[in-house]
């Protein structure tokens, strides 16, 4: 029998009276006035009565846990209303409960891997976390486990429990007790109900004294909910086990015991496209999809990138349509399908509570990403500082905006909200994307909201009544028309790069006067509009890529509230004076990289009036020319965390080290020589960086630099031309901290030996030696590299020696090398064992004239150009 909340007639009862009250307030303006005065005790009363039945209704919503406790209603996991009862959390567990074998794709793998954990020699209590995004499958691989005969026979009690996001620690004990009890088919002890936090404590302690036991805490939000459970599940070196599932990362790492996490990836393609076709094909004969629908299929299977959630719901969305129109019309408005289809309901719900979990300020900068195109992937340092110029970003005493936002973008990676797309040396985000799905909800919620607008061109260009307009592109690639309410906009993000000047008229641009952010990246404007100086409130201006813009105007100093100016690969050579009028601009990256990275002058900096040494809130600024006296003056600027200097020469040694002694939170430095014969100016003592964390050095050295083996926070090192005599490697070995080394034309010598040290080093790259013949690695050096590329050094004559000592390698690049280095690594090839343990090696060259490509096994021939040369700032 359904249980059926008691409070319903006193609602109505309330709903009544309420009703009754309104209409004795409405009527005339006099008629008001005389109930006001005449009827004022009946006022009172109806009050009165109103008062008294909220009191009780409030009283039986308080009494329904201990009802639900005294007749065996299962409210799991702390649920302590009816309401929670109906939480998604619970539901999806009595989803994957109920999965057949037959519906399970993609699972096996990853079943047997923590059930090897479960179940491995290890006597002291194990924490299992399995982490994903909302509709991964993390619920449905853990109750598969939980399910297991064999696994249920190891343990000698067993309990699952849903966590709610307001959990009640007393809830979650006495759940706990019950479904110890129920493993093992014995009765629950009395007066649970009646027990306080300490006695139930008490109950599971003495209960788990002398048992192996495995808990498995489902859906956890909160590291709370871990620390508190934890005080009652003492380990006893039994081999006990916790699996806890969560979609935060931040919760999936933390133990305090021994642990193991399993993050849960997407369905492999082959994978969805099994499962999609289950449900959308099920009437079919094997289940096949129809040759007339494939392409649409897979289009669809491709929205859902390898969330298995999502697949089946689409696919039982799917599987009532039997045309081509229908499922085009479908894949046209999946947003609206997320929106308003009851089959879709349970995926927009999973990815709604992630969504109405977050702070509000990770709300407003989870929206702004959905404001890029589809797949997009954005730099962390871009997205971190539109958030800033935004306002998104709290103040914070003594951290700066740039780490505020950087961890907001770490919260929203742990949470999997965000998808990490590729990592730095350190292991930090380099690049995030949103999965489809999120960004179709994100833009739901934006529209509605009125926080952002994407425009497609699908369809003209309305009244705007939101604050930020992203263009994805223009209905005629033509000009962008002036509208109604542009003048709220405060962010404009333009990405269709085929757009020029034209599209941007003076007259469009003079309406956004409350513009904060513009971004142009890659846009082929000719010339900055005007009308952009009169921009008073635009704290954020990006011109990168923009190769045609030659010049700034003088007018830009009319921007005095600009924080961020970013003009790199542009064709700028020099900025105006009024540069020094922009006093609270906190980064300018203005360097030109030639695309060639095989010459000394792969990048090139800009000039600059030497009143830009004013601009005292300046945090980065790369990469600007020496020229006068910059480089004496460049010491005022002492808040800098990152500078670049190129056409520096010998004579500028004094003014270089005075100045950068002065500069204490110094992070990235970047000093480029005038030319490949000139020699750098760093033979004076380098002053303390106890932050330098990147280091880039273009062009000659004397000798190696003796305070290399100082710089203990380094991560990454780039040496570019240097053409040493003397062999580098010994003077930085030991740095504890290197993740990344680039040696190009760095060294002169035949033989380079890497003996011993580097012990967190991750990617190694050698390139440009026309004299180097033989590369070696000795045992225990290098025990974390897992990217190696050897780049034009034709005068190799043997693959690297001791590649076999290297077990972590994932990635071995080869590029412009000669070909008897190749043939021995083919399979049956003489050295095949000795690279046979890594994943990918990649034999990157030019194609033959004839147009074909050649492969063989195990190495993945390409014909990119593999830039080895890359600046990250």
């Amino acid at each position: 029998m359904p249980f059926k909340p008691q409070g319903a007639p006193e609602a109505r009862f309330l709903k009544h009276w309420y009703h009754i009250y309104q209409q004795k307030q409405s009527g005339d303006r006099l008629s008001r006035g005389l109930h006001k005065t005449i009827r004022a005790p009946s006022n009172l009363w109806f009050r009165h009565k109103i008062a008294k039945k909220l009191q009780k209704i409030t009283q039986m919503i308080k009494d329904i846990p201990e009802r639900n406790q005294r007749y065996g209603v299962g409210l799991t996991g702390g649920a302590t209303t009816f309401e929670d009862s109906q939480k998604p959390g619970q539901n999806q567990a009595e989803y994957s409960f109920s999965i057949t074998e037959e519906e399970l794709v993609g699972i096996e793998g990853k079943k047997q891997i923590l059930m090897g954990w479960l179940m491995d020699e290890e006597q002291h209590q194990t924490v299992i976390s399995v982490v994903g995004m909302g509709g991964s499958g993390k619920t449905t691989l853990a109750a598969k486990i939980f399910n297991n005969e064999r696994v249920q026979r190891h343990f000698n009690c067993y309990a699952w429990i849903t966590v709610s996001e307001t959990y009640v620690t007393e809830d979650l004990f006495r759940s706990l007790i019950k479904e110890l009890h129920k493993s093992k088919k014995e009765d629950i002890p009395p007066d649970l109900n009646a027990m306080n936090r300490t006695d139930l404590r008490d109950v599971l302690v003495n209960y788990l004294e002398s048992k192996r036991y495995l808990i498995v805490l489902d859906d956890v939000w909160n590291i709370e909910v871990w620390k508190e459970v934890r005080i009652a599940l003492h380990d006893k070196g039994l081999g006990s086990r916790i699996i806890l599932t969560t979609r935060k990362e931040d919760i999936a790492s933390y133990f305090g015991v021994k642990g193991h996490v399993h993050h849960i990836q997407p369905l492999k393609r082959y994978e969805a496209w099994e499962l999609f076709s289950q449900k959308a094909f099920s009437s079919n004969h094997n289940k096949a999809c129809p040759s007339e629908l494939e392409s649409l299929a897979w289009e669809l299977v491709e929205k859902c990138e390898g969330l298995p959630l999502a697949i089946v719901a689409l696919g039982g969305v799917m599987s009532s349509k039997k045309s081509p129109d229908e499922w085009q019309r479908v894949l046209k408005s999946i947003n609206w399908h997320l929106n308003n289809n009851s089959l879709l309901d349970p995926v927009k719900t999973l990815l709604l509570l992630s969504y109405n979990d977050l702070p509000s300020q990770l709300k407003h900068c989870f929206l702004y990403c959905s404001l890029l195109p589809e797949d997009y992937l954005i730099q962390r340092k871009r997205l971190i500082k539109l958030w800033i110029a935004e306002g998104f970003v709290e103040r914070a005493n003594g951290v700066t905006p740039e780490e505020v936002a950087g961890g907001y973008l770490l919260e929203l990676c742990f949470r999997s909200m965000l998808q990490v797309a590729m990592r730095n040396g350190e292991g930090r985000p380099k690049k995030v994307k949103m999965h489809d799905l999120l960004r179709e909800l994100a833009l739901s919620i934006s529209e509605k909201e009125k926080f952002g607008l994407v425009y497609d061109g699908r369809q003209a260009m309305e009244e705007i009544t939101t604050r930020r307009l992203s263009i994805h592109t223009t209905s005629d690639g033509g000009e962008i028309k002036s509208g109604p309410g542009m003048s709220n906009i405060r962010s404009l993000l333009v990405f269709p790069t085929y757009m020029s000047s034209m599209c941007f008229s003076n007259e469009l641009l003079s309406r956004f006067k409350s513009l904060r952010t513009l971004d142009l990246e890659d846009v082929q404007i000719d010339k900055l509009p005007d009308a952009v100086v009169y921009l008073f409130n635009l704290r954020y201006l990006s011109l990168r890529g923009c190769s045609l813009i030659k010049e700034l105007p003088e007018s830009i100093g009319r921007l005095r509230n600009l924080q961020f100016l970013n003009i790199r690969n542009t064709k700028i050579e020099s900025l105006p004076q009024g540069i020094a009028k922009l006093l609270n601009l906190r980064h300018l990256i203005m360097y030109r990289q030639t695309g060639n990275f095989q010459v000394f002058e792969y990048e090139v900096g800009t000039k600059a009036p030497s009143s830009i040494c004013q601009l005292q809130k300046l945090q980065c600024l790369i990469t600007i020319e020496s020229d006068g006296d910059t480089v004496r003056l460049i010491g005022n600027l002492t808040q800098l965390t990152t500078i670049g200097i190129s056409n520096l020469k010998e004579t500028d040694e004094i003014d270089l080290w005075v100045s950068i002694k002065k500069l204490t939170l110094l992070q990235a430095l970047a000093l480029q020589a005038s030319n490949e014969e000139e020699f750098l100016p760093v033979k004076a003592e380098c002053p303390p960086l106890p932050y330098l964390q990147k280091l880039y050095l273009t062009g000659r050295l004397q000798k190696v630099v003796p305070w290399f083996s100082s710089l203990h926070s380094l991560t990454y090192l780039q040496l570019h031309w240097s053409r040493l005599e003397d062999d580098v490697l010994p003077h930085i070995e030991e740095l504890p901290n290197l993740t990344k080394l680039n040696l190009s034309n760095a060294y002169v010598g035949e033989e380079l030996c890497f003996r011993r040290g580097f012990v967190k080093l991750v990617t190694l790259q050698l390139s440009i030696s026309g004299s180097l013949k033989k590369i070696a690695m000795e045992k225990g050096a290098m025990p974390n590299l897992r990217e190696l590329w050897v780049e034009s050094c034709m005068e190799l004559k043997a693959l690297p020696l001791g590649l076999e000592y290297l077990s972590n390698l994932q990635t071995l690049g080869l590029k412009d090398v000669p070909m008897e280095i190749i043939n021995p690594i083919r399979k049956g090839g003489a050295d095949r064992k000795n690279v046979q343990h890594i994943p990918e090696i990649r034999h990157v060259f030019q194609q033959s004239s004839s147009g074909s490509t050649k492969t063989c096994p195990s190495i993945s021939f390409s014909r990119k150009n593999h830039s080895s040369l890359r600046r990250t700032y």
